[in-house]
């Protein structure tokens, strides 16, 4: 009898690597459907890899394989007769076949763990095959299982992975501090910004650091945080409070959470000094209701990138003051009336006059000592050996710059009329006028002047009562003015471009000066406007519309400067000359008279179109009875200022009158306690353009003509209609004049 079992081993072994690898198959795919994918690019790869549905892959039975085919395959080294397989053999074989099918979940763990490669899962189970088993039909041990093993190395039987963080740019020592910034940020409770556009910036801001601190690492300040701490602290040079930007303190800070605060605090108080240094501590419309300058408001953004990059973090916080070179001699005169700081309001008594004798090669400097010197010190901002009585060099030098600020001799002796200056109430006012002054410059725009025209800017001082024209830098022609009345004809403070000038302008007469003055004169007298030359007409709504025609006696004079702006004034000439004489010169109901209006118009020509070569006399010439209108080609910004102090050409403080009472104002507000609340813009009602309806008038009053003209601001500041008159040419035929109106 032949011996099968050998063969029949072979066969069996077959079948159970055949049964494993679909077992291995099956759970791996099971694996795959259960498992979620972590994101949309694993599903897009799995769904790039086709897998076969298990139902596509059959188990085997043992029909599927030939036992002829097999178990007697001829061996090269030994030739075996193979004998039908008996049934109680099959039978035996085929429990252990079902035995070893019970074992694939092991391979099947492995896979998921290792993931193993497909050729790793078909031939592991057939590792033991003898050579001659290794030689049979490929159909019987191949073509079941090549399939199955293909499919079993799917990406997607792998659990999903979280994403692998970027290496962070945030120094080891720092990363607490930054991980406490990004909670903190994150906290709706966050109480160190009140400006939502701010925090959004300050958010943003730190976001793209990773929330590495800025003025620190390692817990110590960096320059940029050593530089706007130096800035901070010296505020009170420019006028500001520092008490308004305070300082954290950084040296008890040593934990995480600690440095955290003082670095969003640090970083809120750059934020309110950059703001307040660029726009003012008070918006212009919490004084007056006649004030318009251009807004400038920082960006928060702006200033953090701008600060924190800087070579120099100080300098970069001080360039949000004023770049104007008033403001900056302003500043040197506060610096000196301080002797160089802001101390407490102490008096110093009056003693023995101290001098300092520098050292020489052959003698030491002699600092004599009095117990006032503390004292003298704290006043005048001595910070270094606070309570050192030697009247040393730097004392010295402290009372010497006192002394140029007060108009003393500067001799840095301290007598008796330089302890009493120090000690005057007279001294603090000047240096209240002063910080007011730099105050409302921080409202004016940063850029006074036209660039295309050489910087090119009217300013006018309302409380000196001067106009000024600038060119490249320096005055090029000044006169005098005589401005609007304290109360309702204030002259307002503006910034606007003046478009043309008017020579011959008519006068049209405005509604406040109408039904406040006119018409309560034509009850007295209804000959009244004829009299004066004026011209009664009546609107299409049943009000008055008054008007002067050009002429010598005209209200504006010969030449009218237009800029036009909402509050409807203008500057102009005046028939009434005598009043430029006056030291005080507040007497128009808002307009600005020029004194001499023909120097002015010919300086301004030349400026906007030099090849023409204007002079007084041309201007002169086109003087007649219609309207001329020269146009500017380059619009020329006006500045109606209102300069209580001010330093002149000589470099001597000037202090004038505070004629429409905006010094006390301002000093009232900033001496409360708002703070914050002074930078928000107070809403004020719009100057009324219309007329105070159909007035009674008396018997006996004409109407010159029914009028249906052009609006009132168009009456004041319509487009120019006629042409320069060339030189030499006055006889034009009278065109109807263009109507505006004055205050």
């Amino acid at each position: 009898m032949r011996d099968c079992s050998k063969g029949r081993r072979g066969f069996d072994r077959v079948l159970m690597a055949v049964a494993a690898t679909f077992l291995t198959v099956s759970a791996t795919s099971a694996l795959a459907q259960d498992t979620p994918r972590a994101s949309a690019a694993e599903l897009a790869i799995d769904a790039a890899i086709p897998r076969p549905e298990p139902a596509n892959v059959p188990p085997p039975t043992a029909s599927d394989f030939k036992a002829d085919s097999t178990a007697s395959l001829p061996d090269t080294t030994k030739a075996t007769e193979t004998k039908a397989i008996e049934s109680k053999t099959s039978e035996s074989k085929t429990s252990e076949s079902k035995t070893s099918e019970s074992k694939p979940a092991e391979p099947t763990a492995t896979a998921k763990a290792a993931e193993p490669k497909p050729a790793d899962i078909v031939t592991a189970p057939a590792a033991e095959a003898k050579p001659a088993e290794a030689a049979k039909n490929d159909d019987a041990t191949v073509t079941p299982a090549a399939p199955p093993a293909a499919t079993a190395t799917a990406p997607a039987a792998e659990p999903a992975k979280e994403p692998v963080k970027a290496a962070s740019n945030v120094p080891v020592e720092d990363q607490p501090v930054a991980d406490k910034l990004r909670d903190m940020l994150a906290a709706k409770s966050l109480k160190y910004f009140d400006r939502k556009n701010e925090r959004a910036a300050v958010e943003k801001f730190y976001g793209t650091r990773e929330y590495a601190p800025v003025w620190t690492q390692a817990g110590k300040l960096t320059d940029a945080g050593k530089g706007v701490v130096a800035r901070l602290n010296d505020a009170a040079s420019d006028g500001l409070n520092a008490a308004d930007y305070p300082v954290p303190d950084f040296a008890a800070a040593t934990s995480p959470d600690a440095l955290a605060d003082v670095e969003l605090k640090l970083t809120a108080s750059v934020l309110d000094y950059a703001r307040q240094a660029q726009s003012g501590r008070m918006h212009w419309s919490q004084v007056s209701a006649d004030i318009l300058y251009p807004e400038h408001p920082t960006d928060a953004a702006e200033v953090l990138a701008n600060v924190t990059t800087a070579k120099d973090a100080s300098a970069a916080l001080d360039g949000y003051n004023p770049p104007h070179k008033l403001y900056k001699q302003l500043k040197s005169k506060l610096a000196e009336l301080r002797g160089q700081g802001e101390g407490p309001a102490v008096q110093i008594a009056e003693g023995p006059a101290l001098v300092f004798k520098p050292g020489t090669k052959k003698q030491p400097g002699v600092a004599p000592e009095d117990a006032r010197v503390p004292q003298l010190r704290a006043k005048l901002g001595v910070a270094e050996n606070p309570d050192d009585t030697h009247y040393d060099a730097k004392v010295a030098e402290a009372v010497r710059k006192f002394q140029e600020g007060a108009e003393l001799k500067a001799t840095g002796v301290l007598d008796d009329r330089t302890v009493k200056a120090i000690n005057s109430p007279k001294r603090d006012r000047q240096i209240d006028t002063v910080i007011v002054n730099m105050e409302r410059w921080r409202w004016l725009p940063r850029q006074l002047g036209a660039s295309s025209i050489g910087n090119a800017y009217v300013i006018l001082n309302i409380p000196d009562y001067t106009l000024r024209v600038m060119h490249n830098g320096g005055p090029i022609w000044t006169t005098r003015v005589v401005t609007g009345k304290p109360g309702t004809h204030a002259t307002p403070l503006l910034t606007e471009t003046m478009k043309y000038i008017t020579v011959n302008p008519t006068w049209n007469v405005p509604p406040s000066i109408v039904y406040n003055e006119y018409l309560p004169a034509l009850q007295q007298d209804p000959t009244v406007l004829q009299r004066m030359g004026l011209r009664l007409e009546q609107n299409r709504d049943g009000s008055v519309h008054i008007s002067q025609p050009p002429g010598e006696a005209n209200a504006l004079g010969r030449i009218r400067f237009n800029f036009p702006n909402k509050f409807l004034v203008y500057q102009h000439d005046t028939p009434d000359k005598y009043l430029f004489a006056k030291d005080e010169r507040a007497f128009s109901h808002g307009c600005m008279r020029v004194q001499n209006p023909d120097q002015y118009a010919s300086v301004l020509m030349n400026i906007e179109q030099p090849n023409d070569h204007y002079t007084p006399e041309k201007i002169r010439s086109m003087y007649g009875s219609s309207e001329i209108d020269l146009k500017f080609p380059t619009p020329v910004p006006v500045n109606i200022t209102y300069q209580t102090a001010f330093v002149d050409d000589a470099g001597k403080l000037q202090l004038r009158k505070d004629v429409y009472g905006r010094d006390a104002t301002m000093l009232a507000m900033l001496k409360n306690s708002r703070n914050k609340d002074l930078e928000n813009v107070v809403a004020h009602s719009q100057p009324s353009y219309g007329g105070g309806g159909r007035p009674n008038l008396p018997a006996g009053v004409s109407f010159a003509s029914d009028n249906s003209g052009p609006s009132f601001f168009e009456r004041l500041f319509g487009g120019p209609s006629v042409q320069p008159v060339p030189v030499g040419r006055r006889g034009q035929p009278p065109q109807q004049p263009r109507r505006v109106y004055t205050r």
